[in-house]
């Protein structure tokens, strides 16, 4: 979107919005009472909620954002009281990263929905959390990755399994290639949380406990985490060979479930 089309898409969003916004929902219920000229909030009380002057809400409102902070939007999108898509969008138009993050902002425990998705697939499917934590899997998944998700890994990273994990090496066919392509389709799915501490912390232990982490990580590759032919070599079932899809859950972006399709010579 161009900017100053970007620019005035925000500033007619932010008044539908304030328009749309009762007093009493914004935790004004003493504005409530009497005739108001003005349906919803005024600029002066959005501003009020903010901290922020009546001048400088005026001028987001009309499109002026350049300097706008994330901060000052997220006590926005507070102020509104504005839905997950909403808040989305607003950010989106801005151009900037909303300073609270997802699972911030959603509660923290997964949905029995999504977790009876992961538990009804007949092939190896797991969920992966924004630091690649598997947060859940099911029978078939448990059984190939042993070593990872047969309850013997303590916290059950896929980084720390992959680099950490002598059975990671034995089990991939391939593992260099693999492990390569992975430390940079991690680079690419953590790419607005590099500031996060938790996530460099990670890096950091990575980095210390393996150079080919250390190495592949400061190439700085960029690659998109897609599906396509994936090879095992398991101690108990011999060579094995799986299509990996991977997905987004909708209502929960920093979540994706990695499914593996057997091939037709390989057992589910």
């Amino acid at each position: 979107m161009e900017p100053d089309l970007a620019r005035r898409a925000l500033g007619d969003f932010l008044k539908s919005q304030r328009e749309q916004t009762a007093p009493a929902q914004a935790g004004l219920p003493h504005l409530a009472h009497g005739r108001r000229r003005t349906p919803g909030l005024r600029r002066e009380e959005v501003a009020q909620l903010c901290g922020i002057s009546v001048t400088w809400y005026t001028w987001i409102e009309q499109g002026r954002t350049d300097s706008v902070s994330p901060q000052a939007l997220a006590r926005i999108a507070d102020a509104l009281h504005l839905p997950r898509a909403k808040r989305a969008y607003l950010f989106e138009l801005a151009g900037k990263k909303d300073p609270v993050l997802p699972e911030q902002q959603a509660a923290t425990m997964i949905a029995p929905e999504i977790l009876e998705v992961v538990g009804n697939f007949r092939a190896p499917a797991y969920l992966l959390d924004r630091y690649w934590n598997a947060v859940a899997w099911n029978a078939a998944a448990r059984k190939l990755f042993m070593g990872w998700l047969d309850g013997k890994a303590g916290q059950p990273n896929l980084l720390r399994f992959m680099f950490g994990s002598a059975a990671a090496q034995s089990l991939t066919v391939d593992w260099e290639q693999r492990a390569r392509r992975l430390v940079a389709e991690f680079r690419a799915d953590s790419a607005s949380l590099l500031d996060d501490p938790e996530l460099q912390a990670l890096v950091q232990e990575l980095s210390a406990a393996s150079p080919f982490f250390q190495r592949a990580w400061h190439l700085q590759d960029v690659v998109e985490r897609e599906g396509g032919e994936r090879r095992f070599r398991h101690p108990l079932a011999g060579e094995l060979l799986y299509r990996q899809v991977n997905f987004r859950v909708a209502n929960r972006p920093d979540l994706k479930l990695v499914t593996l399709m057997p091939d037709q010579l390989t057992p589910a």
